[in-house]
């Protein structure tokens, strides 16, 4: 999933290079000026990928590669480095080949037999398209936002909340963020062998599973901490449970932009009679449809979740529940603090107006 919030902000993977321009590439990519290949390495290696003469030549560029390092590649001008980027924006069943994705010893034999070079080291290959921040071998999942005026104008609520949190807090307002962790797996696992100087820490396959629970948690989004409880059920009846206790713990406010996705326990009728009933002190701000990234309670998931879930091994729900009584107020002590969010309004309405043509 892409969020405007990190580093891509499309609405889909970052845009591929065509298969035309190839020009545009010739001025970002280092070492423009052509160079003779090393001494060692002048016999002309034949196309074949398996020949001694080939494997020679990819030892050769190794070799001047291990001594000369990666800004100037030696022998492969401007076209033939870009005809390479090319070839690794291709699926490889454009090729003929049923694997699922590019390696850079798949590219270097595929470059070879296109004939784009007489030889090349998959090292080389790694250069070349770090040049261009082109990592075929990786992966990310996104999900496309549905841009239209709702979501226009659900972000635009949202993003006003980020960015008046703390003035909204002075004044008696907070801006909170909720979300949850359904059916958390709560396992039991073998002892593990702590790592020692020489070797890492060790952890046997099997465990043992007791049950699953629901974690929710609520993030103050001015001060980064956060509040969490697990319940029985993902349900608008526990829901609404959870949200009159916040509002009894935090009295003394004035009220609370709630922020949060469109899952059916917060969009239930239940739900939103108590939202109503609650003469504003909630003012319920719903994510656009597929933009749950814009609650900023899946970011507090992420980080909680790294520090106290990840290696968690526990014998029962109970102890779970107990633990992650001790486990939240740690995290506000050690861990807390507000999220960088740098995607305004203004840099939305700019990205909406892109890419919603």
């Amino acid at each position: 999933m892409s969020r405007p919030c990190s580093r891509s902000l499309g609405v889909g993977p970052s845009p591929g290079i065509r298969s035309s321009g190839l020009g545009s590439f010739w001025g970002s990519l280092p070492g423009n000026r052509s160079t003779n290949w090393p001494s060692r390495c002048n016999a002309t290696p034949r196309p074949s990928g398996g020949s001694a003469a080939s494997t020679k030549a990819r030892d050769c560029l190794a070799s001047w590669h291990d001594r000369n390092g990666p800004g100037d590649l030696p022998g492969f001008p401007p076209l033939q480095r870009a005809q390479i980027v090319q070839l690794a924006c291709l699926e490889p069943i454009a090729r003929g080949l049923h694997i699922t994705h590019w390696t850079s010893k798949d590219l270097a034999r595929q470059a070879v037999e296109d004939g784009i070079v007489p030889a090349i080291s998959d090292r080389t290959i790694r250069d070349i398209l770090d040049a261009v921040d082109l990592q075929p071998h990786r992966t990310r999942y996104w999900k496309t936002a549905r841009l239209d005026a709702e979501f226009k104008q659900r972000a635009e609520k949202i993003l006003w909340c980020y960015a008046n949190a703390d003035r909204l807090a002075r004044r008696g307002y907070w801006v909170v963020c909720v979300d949850e962790k359904p059916n958390f797996q709560v396992l039991e696992r073998h002892p593990i062998r702590r790592s020692i100087p020489g070797s890492i820490e060790q952890r046997e396959f099997e465990y043992t599973r007791h049950g699953t629970v629901n974690i929710l948690v609520f993030l103050i989004v001015h001060s980064g901490r956060m509040e969490a409880t697990c319940v029985e059920a993902k349900d608008a009846a526990h829901y609404v449970e959870e949200l009159t206790g916040f509002g009894r713990r935090h009295r003394h406010l004035r009220g609370a932009s709630l922020i949060h996705d469109g899952d059916p326990s917060h969009t239930a009728a239940a739900t939103a009679d108590y939202l109503s009933g609650c003469r504003g002190w909630w003012r319920s701000r719903f994510t656009p449809v597929h933009a749950s990234w814009l609650d900023q309670a899946e970011l507090l998931l992420n980080a909680f979740s790294y520090h106290y879930l990840k290696r968690g091994s526990w014998c029962s729900r109970a102890e779970f529940n107990e633990y992650m009584d001790r486990a939240w107020p740690e995290y506000n002590r050690l861990y807390a603090h507000p999220f960088e969010w740098t995607w305004t309004n203004q840099k939305m309405r700019r990205w909406y107006a892109e890419h919603a043509s």
